[in-house]
């Protein structure tokens, strides 16, 4: 019974530390995609402020896959979130995914962004109506007001819909707490709220 017992603690350690390993690597992960980021948007600056021809447009913004993209601004969470092409797993780990075949800012149709509750988005539910989000990217900045938050069924395909109009979309898991895969998911809504440059 007691080699058992020492048995199952060993087990228990080696669990702890391969998540606490997994957590520590989506952490440096994240921190290398948010300096990716800020230095992106700062070549871009710097390119505007030399007025030098910006060949960044709405239009033809397409990052490939796994490619920083810019930068989520979170005024109320004092959080900066790098923005990855894609939400598979490796793109997830990099930190908030932006669903490809979705828009960005200035496209005319939804934008959605999705990311992990218990990395990138594990305070999501802090957020109310009417609170900011800012969508930072090499063309310019956009701020959307939370205008709408619902918890839909895992399986619920009706939240990624083509809009023909420009609103930002966050999605997580949900519950917040919840240990495995959650049973739902947690949506954000927000739409521009100022004509941005």
């Amino acid at each position: 019974m007691k080699k058992f017992s020492i048995l199952l603690i060993a087990v228990g350690i080696v669990f702890l530390g391969f998540g606490g390993y997994e957590l520590l690597q989506s952490q440096q992960a994240q921190n290398d995609s948010l300096v990716e980021a800020k230095t992106l948007l700062d070549e871009s600056k710097t390119i505007e402020n030399n007025k030098t021809n910006n060949n960044t447009a709405p239009d033809d913004f397409k990052p490939s896959p796994g490619e920083t993209a810019g930068i989520l601004h979170i005024p109320k969470l004092e959080s900066d979130l790098p923005i990855v092409e894609g939400t598979h797993e490796d793109e997830l780990a990099k930190g908030v995914g932006h669903y490809s075949g979705t828009a960005y800012p200035q496209q005319d149709d939804q934008i959605v962004l999705s990311g992990h509750r218990d990395t990138v988005f594990r305070r999501m539910g802090e957020l109310e109506l009417g609170d900011i989000l800012t969508v930072q990217l090499p063309y310019g900045d956009f701020s959307y007001e939370i205008v709408e938050t619902q918890i839909v069924d895992a399986d619920d395909r009706s939240i990624i819909v083509p809009t023909g109009e420009e609103v930002l979309t966050l999605t997580t898991c949900y519950p917040f707490s919840y240990v495995g895969n959650a049973p739902d998911r947690y949506i954000i809504t927000a739409v521009p709220i100022a004509e941005n440059n």
